[in-house]
C-alpha cells in the first residue's frame, strides 16, 4: 500500500499485534508511544518506564521505528481537571473516554499528522466502516468479540478523528491476539492486561484522592434515616459500591450485603440499602447531557434504540427524546445503579451513535433525615 500509519504502541499484546497486522498488510508503520501521567512517576504504581521499554522491544521484533512523546500536560489539563471537578461535585466520571476523545485521538491524532501520516491506529477492539448509505461518513462498530468490545469508550470521537483511524484487532477475539502474538515471538503475548485509569494503576484509589480532594466525614444513613456508620467523603463513593463501606453485611441480623443507593449533598449524608436487587437501585429513565453523536448531528428523535449506562452491562431497549439538558432514555427494563458522571451511550444493532453523560435519574435519592 505504502501509506504510512502511525500505531499508538501501550508495550501491551493488543498494540503490539496491531502494528504487525499492519506492516504484514503493507503499510509503512512508525510506532508512537504515549506518555499520560507524571505527577508520580515511580515503578510502585505507575509503570510508563517498564512499558515504554516493552514497547520497544516489541518495535525492534517487528522492525518499526518507535517514537516517546509526552502528553501529561495536555492530560492534566483536558482530562485530569474534569477527572477532579466531577468527584468534586459528586459525581462519578470516566476519564478513559475523554482520554480517547482528547488525548489518543486529538493530541496523538495531530502528531501523528505532523509525522506524514495518512492513518493512525490502536489495539483497541472496535471497527470502523464507511457509512453504507453515505459513504463520505464513517461509522464506529462494535468489535467482533463482544466480551473484549471497546466503542463504549470510543463513543465520543468525532468524524475529523474517526476518518483516519484503524482498528486491525476489531475482526479477532483476545484469545486469536494471545496466539498469533506467540506465533510470532512477540515478548509481551502474555503479559496482563491493564486495568484500571492509565494514571492510577493497581493504586488505593481512595489514597489517590485524598491527595487531591479533602477529605469530610458525614453520616452512613438508611433510607428512613438511620445512621448505620460514618463516610469519609462524599466524594469517595459511587452509586452501587459495595465494598469500602466499612459497615459489614449484617445489621439485626440480616445478612445482605449493603450498598451506595444516593447522595444527600445537603446533608453530606452517604444513603445505603441493603441487598443487590434493592428497587431504589434501580432506574427507569436517565437524563443525559454533553450529548455527542459520532455522525455530527442528531438523529430524529424521538428514536427506539439500544444503549448501556455502564461498560460491562448489556444494551438494553429504549426510547429516546429530547430534553432541555440534552436528552431522556426511557428504557423498556429498569436499569441497576445508573450513575450520574458516568456515560450513556446509544447503539443501533452493531453501530455506536454516540452518546451523553448522565446528569440525573428518575429516582433520584430522596431527602432523609438523620436520625440523631
Amino acid at each position: 500500500m505504502g501509506k504510512r500509519v502511525v500505531v499508538g504502541m501501550s508495550g501491551g499484546v493488543d498494540s503490539a499485534v496491531a502494528a504487525w497486522l499492519l506492516k504484514a498488510q503493507g503499510f509503512e508503520v512508525v510506532g508512537v508511544f504515549m506518555k499520560n501521567w507524571e505527577d508520580d512517576d515511580t515503578d510502585e504504581y505507575c509503570t510508563s518506564r517498564a512499558d515504554l521499554v516493552d514497547a520497544a522491544a516489541v518495535c525492534d521484533v517487528i522492525g518499526i521505528e518507535l517514537v516517546a512523546v509526552n502528553f501529561a500536560a495536555a492530560y492534566r489539563e483536558r482530562v485530569f481537571a474534569h477527572f477532579l471537578r466531577e468527584y468534586e461535585a459528586g459525581r462519578t466520571p470516566n476519564p478513559d473516554v475523554l482520554c480517547n476523545s482528547e488525548i489518543k485521538f486529538e493530541a496523538f491524532l495531530d502528531h501523528a499528522l505532523g509525522l506524514g501520516a495518512d492513518h493512525i491506529a490502536t489495539g483497541h477492539y472496535a471497527r470502523v466502516r464507511k457509512a453504507p448509505r453515505e459513504p463520505s461518513r464513517v461509522e464506529l462498530l462494535k468489535a467482533v468479540d463482544a466480551t473484549k468490545d471497546q466503542s463504549y469508550f470510543l463513543h465520543r470521537l468525532s468524524q475529523r478523528q474517526l476518518a483516519p483511524a484503524l482498528f486491525p484487532l476489531g475482526d479477532f477475539t483476545k484469545r486469536e491476539v494471545r496466539a498469533l502474538a506467540l506465533r510470532l515471538g512477540i515478548p509481551t503475548h502474555a503479559k496482563k492486561d491493564s486495568t484500571g485509569i492509565c494514571f492510577i494503576g493497581e493504586r488505593p484509589f481512595r489514597d489517590f484522592l485524598a491527595r487531591y480532594l479533602p477529605r469530610s466525614p458525614g453520616p452512613i444513613v438508611t433510607l428512613e434515616g438511620v445512621r448505620v456508620g460514618e463516610h469519609v467523603g462524599l466524594a469517595y463513593y459511587t452509586l452501587g459500591q459495595r465494598q469500602g463501606l466499612g459497615i459489614g453485611g449484617t445489621r439485626e441480623g440480616r445478612a445482605a450485603p449493603w450498598f451506595v443507593a444516593g447522595k444527600d449533598a445537603a446533608r453530606n449524608a452517604l444513603i445505603v440499602v441493603q441487598g443487590h436487587d434493592h428497587p431504589r437501585l434501580y432506574a427507569d429513565e436517565v437524563t443525559v447531557d454533553d450529548v455527542h453523536w459520532i455522525a455530527g448531528v442528531a438523529p430524529p428523535l424521538p428514536l427506539t434504540a439500544a444503549a448501556k449506562t455502564r461498560y460491562r452491562m448489556a444494551d438494553a431497549s429504549c426510547e429516546l427524546v429530547a430534553a432541555d439538558a440534552g436528552l431522556v432514555a426511557r428504557f423498556t427494563a429498569p436499569q441497576w445503579a445508573p450513575t450520574p458522571g458516568q456515560y450513556l451511550v446509544v447503539y443501533d444493532g452493531e453501530v455506536c451513535l454516540g452518546g451523553g453523560v448522565i446528569l440525573r435519574t428518575a429516582q433520584a435519592p430522596r431527602r432523609v433525615e438523620v436520625a440523631a
